[in-house]
């Protein structure tokens, strides 16, 4: 799953298969600051984003979970 550090926060985005449709979905989970490195700081869990979308590649699906997770960011924990 790919993942990249914002600030504080750490987001892991990917496409996964949908196994009763043809396709890929978009998933996200963000993780915030936590004073233990053993443990994070789970602020939303991996969930499917974008729902209504059904992506034709993988690396479209995590395209767009990326731009998903940045717009989370963004609207729950500006800066």
């Amino acid at each position: 799953m790919p993942s990249e550090i914002i600030g504080e926060y750490e987001i892991e985005f990917e496409g996964v298969h949908l196994p009763d449709q043809e396709g890929w979905g978009a998933y996200v989970a963000i993780y915030g600051a936590s004073k233990n490195p053993m443990h994070r700081n789970s602020l939303f869990p991996t969930q499917h984003v974008c729902v209504q979308s059904i992506f034709s590649t993988q690396q479209a699906a995590e395209m767009q979970a990326y731009q998903a997770a940045l717009d989370l960011l963004q609207q729950h924990w500006p800066s």
